[in-house]
């Protein structure tokens, strides 16, 4: 019997779909997170619709996936997780994870979310390596990649300039 990448105990990994559209605008425009995404202003819901619309397009193409995180069919989504720079001609992706509500984070959700995606990722995207970028400080990331196997390889030292002043970011790897 073949394993399902996309689905787990707990939650699935889903396509992006129409109805996600308030979800979207909600998260792109809180501003507690463009540090993690280097956002610098606001998206309106017509630019996240059509973002919606050709969220369809083939990740050999526009080389990033983003895909919704739901712990069951009735229930609304609980975040995004991103597959981004893919670059199939040196194996490896990066990958990116928001839980918004903080009433489901520290559940586990976030950390079977990123194990689906790596294995999918592995299998049917042949990647060798998936990294993830971290700000120092987020030690939340830091344990949760890490708990996961992701070794830090790399630090960019005042790489994210926030409220005034720098941030190092870390530079995670999991390579198979």
């Amino acid at each position: 019997m073949e394993v399902m990448t996309l689905k787990g105990n707990n939650i699935f990994l889903r396509a992006l779909e129409s109805e996600d559209l308030d979800f979207l605008y909600e998260l792109e425009n809180d501003e507690t997170l463009w540090e993690v995404s280097n956002t610098t202003h606001p998206y309106s819901r017509y630019i996240l619709k059509q973002y919606l619309e050709n969220s369809y397009r083939d990740i050999y193409e526009v080389k990033q996936l983003r895909l919704v995180i739901c712990k069951s069919e009735n229930e609304a989504p609980v975040g995004f997780i991103d597959l981004f720079d893919f670059e199939p001609k040196h194996h490896r992706v990066g990958v990116g994870i928001v839980i918004f509500s903080e009433e489901d984070k520290r559940k586990g959700i976030a950390t079977e979310a990123i194990e689906l995606v790596c294995k999918y990722a592995f299998k049917n995207l042949n990647v060798h390596q998936i990294f993830a970028a971290i700000t120092e400080g987020n030690q939340g990331s830091i344990k949760l990649f890490e708990n996961i196997g992701f070794e830090r390889s790399g630090v960019k030292k005042d790489w994210i300039f926030v409220n005034g002043n720098y941030k190092s970011e870390y530079f995670y790897q999991l390579i198979r």
